[in-house]
């Protein structure tokens, strides 16, 4: 709020000096002695108005003299405007995020649009693993970020119950099938051979028993493939339900297939003039959309690749009025991003479509060694054995706090401290803190200020550095969301949660003699115990809203 009222009153300033369209950088200085917010528009414009750094802030101070909320402006170093703001203005955020409650941080920029967000997307091939569940906490945060944002979001999942890697799992399956009969039957070359294989194998024979002994057809095959797509999915729908992510549609792969999109796609190409014959191959001219090479879309044998399945998807997402699509996916999905495109563009769709957010994997270590210690998968740990171990809460907060380019290092030692210590656990206690706050300010007999009835508090008397600071951690929390909405990016939202939780538990646990052990917020003088309590119900409120981004509970107690 003072941040736009500020950068606005910087641009009038200066084009009055003869610079329209300033570009320059307000931001919370990390010394507080260096006032509440500054600029460095003096030293962006200097070479521009062909004037010394600090006359030119001497200046643009002048011009700023009547700014409401702004106490004193000071002109530091090279030239940099330091603004101390007023301390009844900056007080008067606090009713204001008291009053908003659930809705502080809300802004309508996605002006009620549709966008579909796909993501885990996992083939129905094996239990989901941990970059699945990277993925997973990716892609619900950033769309509970659109949906913050006043876009309507759908979620979706794109399952490949077609191809040969479902190939590969029916005869897994069989192969496991025949040796509970007794049969040496060895699990096919690039099969899988995960614990979990043999127990479909084994629930499939409960249900069919030795029907298919000494079947090796393709009917038993795709009886097979029906019964493990089916289990594998209904178990992923059971470890994202615990994950707490939900989706609004499943979109099959083989839908694509059965309602003709594949070969209608395929067609729409052709008519393009961009698809040529080559080694018994049909390709598409993906190069002249800057595709690093030409693509297969069929093979010799007549099977198409996962390219054009994956464009005809695509058109589908088009078609079905989501022209704003965002797709989260593992890194190793790098390369099929300009293809995707391409393909997209020759059918007429916009460059850019869709947007990608790309992840890289996840490893966990405990005591600085990597482990696995899954007995179902075998080679790699799955999310629901993480999830079990660790919590839902904290496992989606430390998928979350790193940026999705960066490898992730599951500390698993820190996941199972329940102490401040563990970011997830900070920001709760901060919260549930604040909580019992409110609940002794109500022992007491004094309204609590966090409902209707609360008594008007004079925020005004927060002039404690520790308050102003806590304060102007509050205000960023609108400009905030609004950055990781638009940059994809949940883990700035782990950032704020936690530096906020660190003011607010400093705050919280700052003595107060006279009352001892009573907390400094429940003070005898009544303006300055309401002001406070205002404070305490207005971090509450942040916390709580951020936490809801996360899809991460907000205890009152622990």
């Amino acid at each position: 709020m003072f941040a736009e009222r500020i950068s606005d009153a910087l641009r009038e300033a200066a084009e009055g000096l003869g610079a329209p369209g300033a570009r320059f950088r307000l931001d919370r200085p990390k010394d507080a002695a260096h006032g509440d917010l500054a600029s460095n528009i003096a030293l962006t414009l200097a070479s521009r108005l062909r004037r010394r750094p600090r006359d030119l802030a001497t200046d643009l101070k002048e011009r700023l003299g009547g700014v409401e909320g702004i106490e004193r402006i000071e002109v530091a170093g090279p030239g940099f405007l330091n603004f101390f703001l007023d301390s009844a203005a900056v007080g008067r955020t606090l009713p204001r995020i008291v009053e908003a409650g659930s809705r502080y941080g809300r802004n309508g920029d996605g002006g009620g649009r549709r966008i579909m967000v796909e993501f885990v997307s996992a083939n129905p091939t094996g239990p989901l693993h941990l970059g699945h569940g990277r993925q997973a906490a990716l892609g619900d945060v950033i769309a509970r970020l659109l949906e913050w944002s006043g876009w309507r979001v759908h979620r979706e999942f794109y399952f490949n119950d077609a191809g040969r890697q479902i190939t590969r799992l029916a005869e897994s399956v069989r192969a496991r099938y025949r040796q509970l009969l007794g049969h040496d039957a060895p699990v096919p070359e690039g099969g899988y051979r995960g614990e979990y294989v043999r127990e479909i194998a084994s629930a499939f024979l409960e249900r069919e028993g030795d029907r298919y002994e000494h079947d090796g057809g393709t009917a038993a095959l795709e009886a097979m493939r029906t019964f493990a797509v089916g289990v594998l999915r209904d178990e992923q729908r059971r470890d994202l339900a615990e994950f707490k992510v939900r989706f609004d549609e499943y979109h099959a792969e083989s839908g694509l297939y059965s309602d003709g999109r594949v070969g209608n796609t395929l067609r729409a190409l052709d008519e393009t003039g961009l698809t040529y014959r080559s080694d018994g191959a049909t390709w598409l001219r993906t190069t002249e959309f800057g595709d690093q090479k030409d693509r297969v879309m069929v093979r010799r044998d007549g099977s198409p690749t996962y390219f054009l399945p994956d464009v005809a998807y695509h058109m589908s997402k088009w078609e079905r009025g989501f022209h704003d699509a965002i797709n989260v996916q593992g890194s190793d999905h790098h390369g099929t991003v300009d293809r995707v495109r391409a393909g997209l563009r020759a059918l007429g769709r916009p460059a850019g479509y869709p947007e990608y957010v790309l992840h890289q994997m996840v490893t966990v270590e405990r005591g600085g060694d990597e482990v696995r210690f899954s007995k179902r998968a075998g080679s790699y740990t799955t999310l629901a054995e993480l999830v079990a171990e660790a919590g839902a809460d904290v496992a989606r907060y430390f998928f979350l706090m790193r940026r999705p380019e960066a490898h992730l290092v599951f500390d698993l030692d820190l996941a199972l401290d329940r102490s401040d210590k563990n970011p997830v656990y900070k920001v709760k206690y901060a919260h549930a803190r604040l909580c019992r706050l409110a609940r002794l300010a109500r022992e007491e007999g004094w309204e609590g200020m966090d409902g209707p009835g609360a008594p008007a508090a004079d925020a005004g008397l927060l002039a404690a550095p520790a308050e102003r600071e806590l304060i102007n951690r509050l205000a960023e929390f609108p400009g905030l969301l609004r950055r990781a909405a638009t940059g994809r990016a949940p883990h700035l939202m782990c950032d704020y949660l936690e530096r906020t939780a660190g003011l607010v538990n400093s705050w919280y646990q700052a003595g107060h003699p006279a009352r001892s052990p009573r907390l400094a917020a429940l003070v005898d003088d009544e303006p300055l115990r309401n002001a406070r309590l205002t404070l305490a119900a207005a971090a509450s409120t942040v916390l709580r809203n951020g936490l809801e981004v996360l899809g991460i509970d907000a205890p009152r107690r622990m």
